[in-house]
């Protein structure tokens, strides 16, 4: 064990000496892919500058497949991932102190979390063969074999139940879940979890979650790091060897309604004792897949996505001062994901503020970007996308991306140059094909629209 130290502590201090020499060009480094016999799917990229690797590894097991009646299910197989395993041919159980006095000694990590779409299990590791195998087989118990202990669920539910009840004594939380619920429907993405649901979850719906969506033959998994394509395939059989056998394939799972469009405008003014307004403004918005992606991704910089550039602020901030600051942003998964406007503003100004923002986004639809507009937001988005790579982490976040949403392989290497050959009437076009500004929800809590 102290050799192990010795060995994590002497290598990660190599890695400081290295890491600000990083190439920046990590576009340039190709993305392997393949299908494993398990059926587990893989895509790769050696990055042999740190002795280091990243691995991602997703299943459809996100939110989106909670019952209603336990919202919360998807988060709490993830959360009780690292309270312990079981024991297994002759290794220990470990609880969840030993389990992270565990990683500790490795010098590793294995983070666990879902969102709306996916379970996702993150493992970082150094290179070093005794170090990766020993990493690897703890990531592979516990995504196996998690333990479920029902104390330690009781005791989280109690914990999780009584910062849900504080969350729902801010009005931003208010106005999240009032505008969620309407922008989405009865779509699992417009869910909440609340103590109720939570109180509804057993370990034994857990068991039953997880061994519905955790498989072999379900599993994304990207890979960034010092490692061959030989190594890689060890370590994804190491890291899903405990997974129940199967042929390779998997009977599909259920499938997720889509997001409905909205039929008809919406709004909510909710009372808040709160020195601020607080305003939702928006829509469903398109699946991530969508081949308007990064015409959108630019259209929105310009509306309300770059910050102090964007037209939402010099309309509402700058030339009328009624909020610091507004936003736009596209949230895109498996589903239409919501388009959202979001600011803050004195009750007083929220009817001004909610139709300052309105006819912004109305203009927008109808007339698209200004030359200078596009050019400015190209140049912006164009010259900051090395900082999107230029780590190993961020990195293995671009890989996700391309293996969660069946993006090309060469989608990196191609993001500028497909960014830069938009112009404003493809940008104008695929706003105004995702966009009804007469059919939108708008929340306001603390306000008098």
């Amino acid at each position: 064990m102290i050799a192990i130290k010795k060995v994590a502590a002497s290598a990660l201090f190599a890695c400081a000496g290295v890491v600000f020499y990083v190439p920046s060009a990590w576009a340039l480094l190709p993305i392997q892919h393949w299908t494993e016999p398990s059926g587990a799917k893989v895509w790769l990229v050696e990055s042999p500058v740190i002795p280091m690797v990243d691995v991602q590894v997703d299943f459809d097991a996100g939110s989106r497949r909670d019952p209603a009646a336990q919202a919360g299910l998807a988060a709490t197989v993830a959360l009780m991932a690292s309270k312990g395993v079981k024991g297994q041919g002759g290794e220990p159980a470990l609880d969840e102190n030993a389990l992270g006095e565990a990683w500790a000694d490795l010098g590793a990590a294995l983070e666990v979390g879902a969102d709306n779409d996916a379970l996702h299990y993150s493992l970082r590791s150094l290179t070093d063969a005794p170090l990766l195998d020993r990493a690897a087989r703890l990531a592979a118990r516990q995504m196996a074999e998690p333990s479920w202990p029902a104390d330690i669920w009781a005791r989280d539910r109690a914990r999780w139940s009584a910062s849900l009840r504080e969350a729902n004594t801010r009005p931003s939380t208010v106005a999240g879940e009032a505008f969620a619920a309407a922008v989405y429907g009865g779509h699992p993405y417009g869910q909440r979890t609340t103590p109720e649901t939570l109180a509804r979850i057993s370990v034994d719906d857990m068991q039953r979650f997880h061994a519905q969506t955790v498989a072999a033959c379900r599993a994304r998994v990207s890979i960034v790091g010092a490692v061959s394509r030989a190594q890689a395939q060890e370590l994804v059989s190491k890291l899903l060897g405990r997974l129940p056998a199967t042929a390779g394939t998997c009977a599909p799972l259920p499938p997720v309604a889509e997001v409905e469009p909205l039929k008809a405008p919406a709004e909510q003014a909710i009372p808040f004792a709160s020195a601020q307004a607080h305003v939702l403004i928006g829509q469903p918005g398109f699946p991530r897949r969508d081949p308007d992606f990064l015409a959108l991704l630019v259209g929105n910089h310009i509306l309300g996505g770059g910050g102090f550039v964007s037209r939402l602020t010099e309309e509402v901030r700058e030339k009328r001062g009624l909020s610091y600051s507004v936003y736009s942003y596209f949230a895109g998964g498996l589903h239409a994901g919501a388009f959202t406007i979001g600011l803050q503003t004195r009750p007083d100004q929220a009817a001004q503020a909610v139709k300052v923002a309105r006819d912004v986004v109305e203009r927008f639809v109808a007339d698209g970007p200004s030359e200078a507009e596009l050019r400015a937001a190209k140049d912006n988005l164009i010259g900051g996308f090395a900082l999107r790579i230029d780590s190993n982490k961020k990195l293995l976040g671009n890989v996700a991306n391309i293996a969660w949403n069946d993006l090309p392989l060469d989608y990196l290497d191609r993001w500028t140059q497909k960014v830069e050959a938009l112009t404003m009437a493809d940008v104008r076009a695929a706003m105004a094909k995702k966009l009804q500004p007469d059919r939108m929800v708008t929340v306001v809590v603390g306000g008098n629209p």
